[in-house]
């Protein structure tokens, strides 16, 4: 198979790791209908490849809550007053350093950013906003809106077209 090509048995082990990531190898490859030797390679390959970027665990917020309290989930329109590259790529490095930026889009037309953050209360967001927008004379505008229920969350990437 060509280094640059991704095939059938490729998606499977793609959708059958954004399912379940701790699959052992011998799961996976029962999964996947390959021979355990041929399943260790191609993930291996996936990997080496940047197609697999990382392995994480999804934590439940609601189950979390009573431990850790409730939180709040914001998304953030941020529009700069110059966007030229240099301006785009500072601001962008300092909302992917920022621990409570769980998501950062450069996004065209309308603002230039759109964060997701999860902070623990308004006095820790409007902590973030002091850190990341109100210290930066670049910085025009900022929208937050605030989520009141989360319908769906999916990280999985679709790698098949519907039938």
């Amino acid at each position: 198979m060509e280094e640059s090509s991704i095939d059938a048995t490729d998606l499977r082990l793609l959708e059958l790791l954004q399912d379940d990531a701790s699959l052992t190898n011998q799961a996976l490859a029962e999964r996947a209908h390959l021979s355990p030797p041929t399943c260790l390679r191609r993930v291996k390959r996936l990997r080496e490849r940047g197609l697999i970027a990382r392995e994480v665990a999804l934590l439940d917020a609601d189950r979390l809550a009573p431990l850790l309290g409730h939180g709040l989930t914001a998304l953030v329109e941020v529009s700069l007053e110059r966007q030229g590259a240099e301006a785009l790529e500072a601001f962008e490095a300092r909302a992917v350093a920022e621990a409570r930026v769980q998501q950062c889009y450069r996004v065209s037309p309308g603002p230039d950013f759109v964060l997701v953050v999860r902070c623990a209360d308004i006095p820790d967001y409007l902590a973030l906003t002091q850190r990341l927008f109100t210290g930066d004379a670049n910085v025009r505008n900022v929208k937050g809106f605030f989520s009141t229920r989360c319908a769906k969350f999916d990280p999985r990437l679709p790698l098949r077209t519907p039938m």
